[in-house]
């Protein structure tokens, strides 16, 4: 019986990479470290750090991801070789849970000692700059979207003031938020990064009313679009 031949560099990088695909399908926390990998990332490049504080990133993210698809390895391969509780096997996976624990403090002290400094200098900008802006136009907006959406779904006779129905309320306050960081902010030079990271939170917000059931997509949608169109409005028509 021949030996079997050893893989073609080609084929092991197609194993490796299939590997971290299936990481990636498969294990939340790891399309977790993905996005917030790419997010750091886009920071970075935004705000212009320079090569050794970038090295510095670029070590922390490599750090986290590899000790997740090592976790991974470790609980798959425990889970096959054992097929009742066993004290020593939950050992083994607290231990390399515990490892990506280790990881990923020590990339949010990284990423801390790179951006502090920066964030620091713009938060305080952003405040000079929300202190000349009325407060009474971003709390008008809030308060004009919030009868909107109690009255729509009034007419609808779709869900409640708090909850389900159209449009989602959650949603409208949250895109509501970010039209409105995004015009308070229309002289700023980092206004394009602080308003994507508000989009994405009010993102965030809209994907957990479909996700836990309470909302159609329609209906958030339809609830961002009315947060985001009063808040445009009532900045543009006030003088």
């Amino acid at each position: 019986m021949s030996a079997r031949r050893p893989p073609s560099v080609l084929e092991s990088f197609n194993y490796a990479f299939e590997g971290i695909i299936h990481v990636l399908r498969t294990q939340r926390n790891m399309r977790i470290h993905f996005v917030v990998a790419a997010l750091v990332l886009v920071a970075a490049l935004a705000s212009g750090v320079d090569k050794l504080e970038l090295i510095a990133l670029l070590l922390a993210i490599a750090f986290v991801l590899i000790t997740e698809m090592v976790n991974t390895a470790i609980e798959g391969a425990i889970d096959v070789a054992t097929t009742s509780f066993d004290p020593m096997a939950k050992l083994a996976k607290d231990i390399a849970a515990g490892a990506v624990l280790i990881a990923s403090a020590v990339a949010v002290a990284i990423g801390y000692l790179v951006f502090s400094g920066q964030v620091a200098e713009r938060s305080s900008r952003f405040l000079d700059r929300l202190s000349e802006v009325p407060a009474e136009l971003t709390l008008i907006a809030l308060f004009l979207t919030t009868i909107l959406v109690i009255a729509t779904k009034a007419l609808t006779g779709s869900g409640s003031p708090l909850r389900g129905g159209l449009p989602s309320g959650h949603s409208a306050v949250a895109f509501a938020g970010w039209m409105a960081t995004t015009l308070i902010l229309d002289d700023t030079d980092h206004r394009f990064l602080i308003s994507s990271l508000t989009f994405i939170m009010a993102l965030l917000v809209a994907q957990t009313r479909v996700e836990s059931g309470v909302h159609s997509s329609m209906e958030v949608l339809f609830g961002g679009l009315l947060g985001a169109l009063v808040t445009l409005a009532v900045f543009q028509l006030t003088p």
